[in-house]
């Protein structure tokens, strides 16, 4: 017997059924044999500041934040770290022994560590990079290339006003190409990058023409079901390296989960195979 309370960690969405992330966590608890758990939660936006506040008396110790309550923990939080606030966005909270919720955004360092590992031969100062889309994923994604020393951010989104308060946002680095050009601005970038859902099981098709797909390009889409979607079928027929995006789901979790438990997981191939199985 013990008196040592066992760690709970868990992620919270609305809804929340579909996340892979309990698979993840739950492989890592058993493969490093740690006493702890990780559970799903559904809460409403009403109760999401409710909840937060009572898990660290239920012996939590942090939980990952999801659709479509990224934004709204910023109010609920103590400390954010300096890329949550940038991003506008946080993914991982930390209940901190002081009694203080720490919270933070690991999107962008699970972007870049699924890139490097996918694209071991990519440079980021090689050109510029294209990114489909400017919802939260792509503020990460951004944020993340900018730190990664990537020269210009061609930045193109359905709706051109969501694309320009990001640049706003982050600076003369970016800048906005209209939908309707993104296929142009295909030919000028060394990395595509698709944060929308476009091209999701369920969801319409990626339109944009992909005729600028040229070897020696690196491509990388954050959707993962389907884990190769039509954007990286053509993409690998045009000599391209492609990158799916169960890799970042698999990074991102790594700093949480190290926080939360005290070891850092690795991810390999075993690790993919448990949460696609």
């Amino acid at each position: 017997m013990t008196d040592q309370r066992i760690p709970l960690a868990g992620v919270i969405g609305a809804p929340v059924a579909h996340s892979k992330s309990p698979r993840l966590h739950g492989y890592w608890l058993r493969r490093y044999n740690i006493a702890g758990f990780y559970i799903p939660m559904e809460v409403a936006q009403s109760d999401l500041e409710q909840v937060i506040r009572t898990l660290p008396m239920a012996g939590f110790v942090g939980v990952n934040i999801t659709i479509p309550h990224k934004e709204a923990v910023m109010t609920i939080a103590d400390q954010i770290t300096d890329r949550a606030t940038l991003i506008g966005a946080c993914n991982t909270l930390i209940f901190r022994h002081d009694g203080k919720i720490h919270a933070d955004n690991t999107d962008g360092y699970g972007f870049l560590e699924n890139l490097r590992i996918g694209a071991p031969t990519w440079d980021p100062a090689a050109g510029p990079a294209l990114v489909l889309g400017a919802g939260g994923a792509a503020r990460a994604v951004v944020a993340a290339l900018i730190d990664a020393g990537v020269p210009q951010i061609l930045l193109s989104n359905r709706t051109r006003a969501r694309a320009e308060r990001l640049r706003d946002d982050f600076g003369q680095r970016i800048q906005v190409v209209d939908w309707v050009q993104a296929g142009n601005a295909i030919e000028q970038a060394q990395l595509v990058v698709n944060t929308t859902s476009l091209g999701m099981v369920g969801k319409s098709e990626l339109r944009v023409p992909l005729d600028g797909l040229r070897r020696g390009m690196v491509v990388t889409d954050l959707v993962y079901t389907p884990l190769k979607t039509r954007l990286l079928q053509e993409a690998e027929a045009a000599g391209c390296t492609v990158v799916d995006g169960l890799g970042m789901l698999l990074h991102q979790a790594v700093p949480g989960f190290e926080r939360w438990f005290g070891l850092r997981p690795e991810v390999d191939a075993d690790t993919r195979e448990a949460v696609l199985r």
